[in-house]
């Protein structure tokens, strides 16, 4: 196995841009109004390095199979994202009702479900999976995991001066254009084997 710097900037880039817009991403600015901030990240954090390492599991074992097989089913699942970003609503509404949690394990464990169950085949654990395919299972957990705990931690410091400022459908765009670009670029690899 070979720890390429490369496969971990592409990563958490993927990543944090395919995350930006997942419901998550709200769910921790919402959790973050009503329980302590620190909390609901250590309760995300961990959920989030539970699926990148279910995901990059998956894509070791997809990885197994022979180079055009993994290029092939590659290139599909980018293109799947692709559409799943330009196909996803840019609704992010939150319910600012509700009662304040307190407490580290209830904070923690509310926050650490909430993500546990919401991110089972997202977009961002099947696109872990996919890198971790075809460049290498420690550099992707890597970028993958930061990526996330980056989002989470973005969406608790700063989530509603983004979502006021930058259009969801902008960053769902350019998280679309990335993946078509890498759903072209695995296909003409596949090609050429």
């Amino acid at each position: 196995m070979t720890f390429d710097p490369l496969a971990i900037i592409t990563a958490f880039g993927l990543i944090f841009l395919a995350e930006l817009p997942d419901k998550t991403m709200f769910a921790s600015l919402a959790m973050g109004t009503r329980m302590r901030p620190l909390y609901v990240w250590f309760g995300t954090s961990t959920a989030f390095i539970v699926h990148v390492a279910i995901a990059v599991g998956a894509g070791s074992l997809l990885g197994l199979l022979p180079e055009i097989a993994v290029k092939l089913v590659s290139a599909a699942l980018f293109a799947f994202g692709a559409v799943v970003l330009l196909r996803s609503g840019g609704d992010d509404d939150e319910d600012g009702a509700g009662k304040t949690v307190t407490g580290f394990w209830p904070v923690y464990t509310t926050a650490f479900m909430a993500v546990f169950i919401s991110e089972w085949g997202d977009l961002t654990q099947i696109t872990t999976a996919n890198l971790a395919a075809s460049n290498g299972w420690l550099p992707t957990a890597i970028g993958s995991v930061l990526a996330l705990m980056s989002v989470s931690a973005l969406a608790l410091l700063a989530g509603r001066f983004i979502a006021q400022r930058v259009p969801l459908k902008t960053v769902q765009r350019i998280g679309a254009l990335c993946m078509t670009g890498l759903a072209i670029w695995t296909l003409v690899e596949a090609l050429t084997l």
